[in-house]
């Protein structure tokens, strides 16, 4: 545990420093959305459960994800459509795209109420005995991320979503971020733990 509490500190004192040679425009990146609103949504809140929402999530993320997807890094089941999506994106074309769902607003979902106890607790408070980081650690207390470490806002996400990310950096098919966080709490959960947390992410707002 207190290994995983010593990354926590690093992830959220560490700056990614790397310059961004591309300002976003949003109204270039509304129009350049259309395509991407058949999964994502018209305002990036998706109405697939499978695909995220985009909207209200930082676009230094968006961009590294886009970037990620593009350089054929990424190796989730969805990932060839988005590959796909990303290879002709230039570099301007995702910084207009992030600026623009970045400031779309998220539209949170409803929690499972059966869930709501055992997530809560776990996206709060972790559990120590089994080495679970708690999910506000680097989150934020209202899923909101953290920009300057480039921790993703996770509030009003769908369910369905998180829990097949979650089993992505489990399985090491999806990046761990720093240190290979995500991979390390992940591997400790149970498909139960992440179900009950992904259900209380989704009515986070």
């Amino acid at each position: 545990m207190k290994r995983l509490l010593m990354i926590l500190a690093v992830s959220l004192l560490t700056l990614n420093t790397q310059a961004d040679n591309h300002s976003g425009n949003i109204e270039q990146g509304r129009a350049k959305s259309a395509v991407c609103s058949a999964c994502h949504g018209v305002d990036g809140n998706s109405i697939n459960p499978e695909w995220p929402s985009l909207a209200g999530q930082h676009p230094k993320y968006l961009v590294q994800r886009l970037q990620a997807y593009k350089a054929g890094e990424v190796k989730t089941p969805l990932a060839a459509l988005m590959n796909a999506q990303a290879m002709a994106l230039s570099a301007q074309d995702m910084a207009d795209l992030a600026a623009y769902f970045a400031s779309q607003t998220v539209t949170p979902g409803a929690a499972d109420a059966a869930l709501v106890e055992a997530g809560s607790v776990l996206y709060r408070m972790g559990n120590e005995e089994r080495e679970i980081a708690s999910c506000a650690a680097c989150h934020g207390p209202r899923g909101r991320g953290n920009p300057l470490s480039n921790v993703p806002a996770i509030a009003g996400q769908r369910s369905a979503y998180s829990v097949a990310q979650l089993k992505a950096f489990a399985n090491g098919t999806r990046d761990g971020g720093l240190n290979g966080m995500m991979h390390d709490v992940s591997k400790s959960m149970s498909e139960d733990d992440m179900k009950a947390v992904a259900s209380f992410m989704q009515g986070l707002h």
